[in-house]
């Protein structure tokens, strides 16, 4: 199928190798023991269902859960958060063996860099046998690096087959048709227009809604190795990355998934005024006044009262019973209405999970 990158993966001096018999692990450098490499996880699906491997079994730390605040802006217009539960919160209800590996590589630092900090000091204090110091140094300084790449990297060999590798791959095609749209927002804040005032001063707009620019790719968490391309939907430090077997969701440096089963999701067309750059792509499907009365014309006891355009776009809602929220705003409906159609085929036939 299309989604996959390849059968053998590299993090750091350690090769991982997909073969029928589940996933081999090998050192490329002496010095290095496979026992002290990262995490690899096995997963095959097809229609018997889901079944998970796990090669080097560590204990690892899980994140606490905190509430995160939300101050709503100043303005006439009462805004509600629309981000839902964070991801900690999230992650606090359903600890998974995958999430805390993860975290617990998100968590770890590197050390090359204390190490060639000194080295390089001292290399500038001892002269000509600075300079000697520094040439014996750098195969150390890169052992580290090798060392930090393979203990911050958390290893999965998807093996998908039959019915449920047709369905990830068609949500393949339409987050890549994501990727084309030149208008991508993640409404974070939302608030109703009430009164006459707030409905004149906001364009006749009954909703406000503040959000930032987002965007579509095929590229998971840079800790996360895998074989396979991952549709993403990003913006900030808020990201969700939809894999075979779940999703997973991030914010900033916390991690947490979501199960399939557990997803719901609505796929809608909304009108939406614009005030800046219009996306190239966008459709016009009517006009407003920035100052504008009751019966939709514009106030002119306003001066420079310009016109707006209203264009029509594809709102993406995925939430579920846990606090998961987000809503994705789209130039082309057709994409996001393709996304939600694709993550629901995904969602309805995920096969059952085979003890292991």
């Amino acid at each position: 199928m299309g989604f996959y990158t390849g059968t053998s993966l590299r993090a750091g001096p350690f090769r991982f190798t997909m073969s029928r018999s589940g996933m081999g692990v090998s050192a490329g450098l002496p010095g290095f023991k496979v026992t002290s490499g990262p995490q690899g996880n096995y997963v095959h699906m097809s229609r018997g269902g889901i079944s998970y491997r796990t090669t080097i079994d560590k204990p690892v730390p899980h994140p606490s859960s905190r509430q995160r605040p939300y101050t709503p802006p100043s303005s006439s217009v009462v805004m509600e958060d629309m981000t839902g539960a964070s991801v900690r919160e999230l992650v606090a209800g359903n600890r998974s063996d995958l999430i805390a590996q993860i975290q617990a590589a998100a968590s770890r630092r590197p050390h090359w860099p204390f190490a060639l900090g000194p080295l390089l000091v001292l290399g500038l204090i001892l002269g000509s046998w600075g300079l000697f110091l520094i040439l014996i140094g750098i195969p150390a300084i890169i052992w580290l690096v090798l060392y930090d790449q393979a203990r911050r990297s958390v290893v999965v060999i998807y093996d998908v087959n039959d019915d449920t590798a047709r369905r990830f791959e068609e949500l393949v095609q339409a987050v890549g048709a994501l990727q084309q749209v030149d208008g991508f927002w993640l409404i974070t804040a939302s608030g109703a227009v009430e009164t006459p005032y707030q409905f004149k001063v906001n364009a006749g707009a009954s909703t406000l809604n503040l959000r930032q620019r987002a965007s579509a790719s095929m590229n998971g968490p840079k800790l996360l190795v895998t074989n396979i391309a991952i549709p993403t939907l990003v913006s900030g430090e808020r990201a969700v990355h939809f894999l075979p077997d779940r999703m997973l969701l991030r914010e900033g440096k916390h991690f947490a998934d979501v199960p399939y089963q557990e997803l719901e999701l609505e796929a809608e067309a909304v009108r939406f005024v614009e005030e800046g750059v219009l996306p190239r792509d966008g459709e016009v499907v009517d006009q407003t006044w920035r100052y504008v009365n009751v019966n939709g014309g514009p106030d002119r006891r306003f001066k420079d009262n310009q016109r707006l355009p209203v264009l029509k776009y594809g709102r993406l809602t995925l939430y579920n019973r846990r606090g998961l929220h987000m809503m994705w705003d789209a130039s082309q409906p057709r994409a996001v209405e393709a996304t939600a159609r694709a993550l629901t085929n995904v969602a309805s036939a995920q096969p059952p999970i085979i003890p292991t």
